[in-house]
């Protein structure tokens, strides 16, 4: 299981002219090993969910295990974005928010944690119902665990093993992802 995060890994700055639908999610996923269902199905989990207050969600292809969820989204400072001097575009500055990084954050998000993460950026006083209780819920169910390893010496079985990985999670690799 992934270890819990509350706020993105990175943030970075640009600027862009012309023609930008932010909020924009990019969700990039290894073809190779076979993650392209995995993308889609959270491209619309955010699009139902969030639905007119994100801009467009992409699938971008790509290789060697790379499965990264990125935000980009208008820099919460910036009053330049509706400058249109000399006739040109406005200059809008973007934000690019890591939402999850397979390889940084440890496997996949769970669907309610990637709700949170983009609601935590696009629209930080939404309400996500069902979600936010569960995620409130997980939150003291792990509370608790911890507690019980705390006291009972790491929560490890008779052979040592921690016990985390349940059958099916998982996954093979292709040869360009080891």
């Amino acid at each position: 299981m992934a270890t819990e995060k509350t706020q993105p890994q990175t943030t970075t700055t640009k600027s862009a002219t012309g023609h930008i639908t932010v909020p924009r999610i990019t969700i990039q996923f290894c073809t190779q090993c076979k993650w392209d269902l995995r993308a889609t199905y959270y491209a619309g989990e955010l699009v139902r969910t969030f639905s007119t207050s994100i801009g467009e969600v992409a699938l971008l292809p790509s290789t060697s295990g790379t499965f990264v969820i990125k935000l980009y989204h208008q820099a919460s400072n910036d009053n330049s974005s509706h400058d249109t001097t000399n006739g040109n575009e406005a200059e809008v500055k973007v934000q690019e928010t890591t939402i999850w990084d397979r390889k940084v954050d440890g496997g996949f998000p769970e669907t309610k944690e990637l709700k949170n993460r983009v609601r935590n950026v696009v629209e930080p006083g939404r309400g996500l119902g069902h979600t936010d209780r569960a995620l409130k819920k997980g939150k003291e169910q792990k509370a608790e665990q911890d507690h019980r390893e705390t006291s009972n010496g790491g929560g490890k079985d008779a052979e040592g093993n921690a016990g985390n990985v349940s059958v099916g999670e998982r996954q093979e690799e292709c040869e360009d992802c080891r």
